[in-house]
């Protein structure tokens, strides 16, 4: 069929899977209103599906993503800008900015973490990934592992205590 564009590659796929939340939380801080959000979400996924062809693999597919949300924001506000009162434009783009910051910051965020986590030894990372992965509690831990409650408690404190130290050490401007 002429002028079909490809399928998205299996990488804009995963990579558009993995940020659903981040532009998702995007979305709503902008707007205020999750029914609208998620109508803006479903719009904004149709338009990188539609887009898919235009990214590039290896540059940042999160500022692309939140960019093109941005702009799905902006032509809802003003199909609703008729209905009622909405903030000006200036005034959204100021938040939209903080917004992405924030996003970005939490998105280093959680790779420093993985990334400490990686540090821990193997039974802290057990010990971390049961509790706070798997969300199990202090009580099964403890059974399944024929330790106290208060020892499995212990040792997931020195865990955290590990972690974030983990973290000051790579940026101590920004501790959990």
């Amino acid at each position: 069929m002429p002028g079909k564009r490809p399928e998205p590659s299996f990488e804009f796929v995963q990579l558009l899977t993995t940020h659903q939340s981040r532009m998702f939380a995007y979305i709503l801080s902008l707007l205020g209103n999750r029914t609208q959000a998620e109508d803006v979400m479903q719009e904004t996924n149709a338009v990188l599906w539609r887009k898919a062809h235009e990214f590039k693999l290896g540059t940042n597919f999160g500022a692309w993503m939140l960019r093109v949300a941005y702009f799905q924001v902006m032509a809802h506000r003003r199909k609703i800008t008729r209905d009622r009162l909405v903030f000006d434009d200036d005034f959204l783009a100021g938040i939209a900015d903080d917004a992405q910051q924030q996003s970005e910051r939490h998105e280093e965020k959680q790779r420093l973490l993985v990334d400490c986590i990686g540090k821990l030894n193997e039974r802290y990372q057990k010990l971390i990934r049961r509790r706070y992965t798997e969300g199990a509690t202090l009580r099964s831990m403890a059974s399944q592992s024929d330790q106290s409650e208060s020892s499995i408690k212990q040792a997931l404190f020195r865990a955290r205590n590990a972690l974030v130290e983990c973290v000051k050490r790579h940026r101590p401007e920004e501790a959990l």
